[in-house]
């Protein structure tokens, strides 16, 4: 039995630099399959409703993902808003130049720019975000890279942010890798699936990194299966 009182550190493979193109798209669609049929869609498009209640009607809605893969969490986000007549346009930031392909190959129809980049070095001054997020993103980073991330959105996000991520869970550890050994054929998700649980928080480690960047209002809510949806409003 696996002892998840301290989080991992343990570098995932998708976090190295020599994986062929064709297994990172096979990752991002199996991906995009276990955010669907898990509920991490439905959370990302919950932490966007919880932060547009104030946006005017007539106003499209800038958001931007960082860490954003394969792109199909801005999908998601795109068909919500096409159902309820919203306008908004995307900002897509990955470091991988692999993931960005994927997302212009799988997504050509999405108003988006795709920029390639490590998300502090991307250039927003000309399309300030009114919403950032990221999902499935934060546990790859330290605590203190954590504090400047959430310090990096608040200050570039015109209206807030918000965090779709793990919670750290024995249950959802043994779960993922289960499912993933039955189902997967990509050996990236079958490694890093249940390594990314270890490398998730627990409520707690979110309110000390949160209290450590100097942030105070935000909220944390769990969600199934096994994930936090963390918001952050800057008015």
């Amino acid at each position: 039995m696996i002892n998840l009182a301290n989080r991992s550190y343990k570098k995932e493979l998708l976090d190295h630099n020599d994986i062929p193109f064709a297994d990172i798209q096979q990752n991002m669609k199996e991906l995009n399959t276990i955010n669907k049929y898990l509920g991490g869609h439905k959370i990302t498009t919950a932490g966007l409703q919880s932060l547009i209640t104030k946006h005017p009607a007539n106003k499209p809605i800038c958001i931007c993902e960082i860490g954003c893969g394969g792109g199909d969490n801005l999908k998601a986000i795109s068909n919500y808003c096409i159902s309820k007549n919203i306008r908004v346009n995307f900002i897509g930031i990955d470091i991988k130049q692999e993931c960005i392909d994927f997302a212009k190959q799988q997504y050509p129809d999405l108003d988006s720019i795709w920029i390639t980049s490590d998300y502090q070095q991307a250039d927003l001054k000309e399309h300030k975000p009114d919403i950032i997020f990221s999902s499935l993103f934060c546990h790859h980073f330290t605590e203190a890279e954590l504090v400047i991330m959430l310090q990096w959105m608040r200050i570039n996000a015109a209206t807030g942010f918000f965090i779709n991520d793990l919670q750290r869970h024995t249950m959802a550890y043994y779960s993922i890798k289960w499912i993933t050994k039955l189902f997967s054929g990509s050996y990236l998700v079958k490694n890093d699936a249940p390594l990314s649980v270890a490398r998730g928080f627990v409520k707690e480690e979110w309110d000390e990194i949160f209290k450590t960047a100097g942030i105070s209002n935000f909220s944390i809510k769990w969600k199934w299966a096994f994930r936090y949806l963390i918001t952050c409003r800057n008015d």
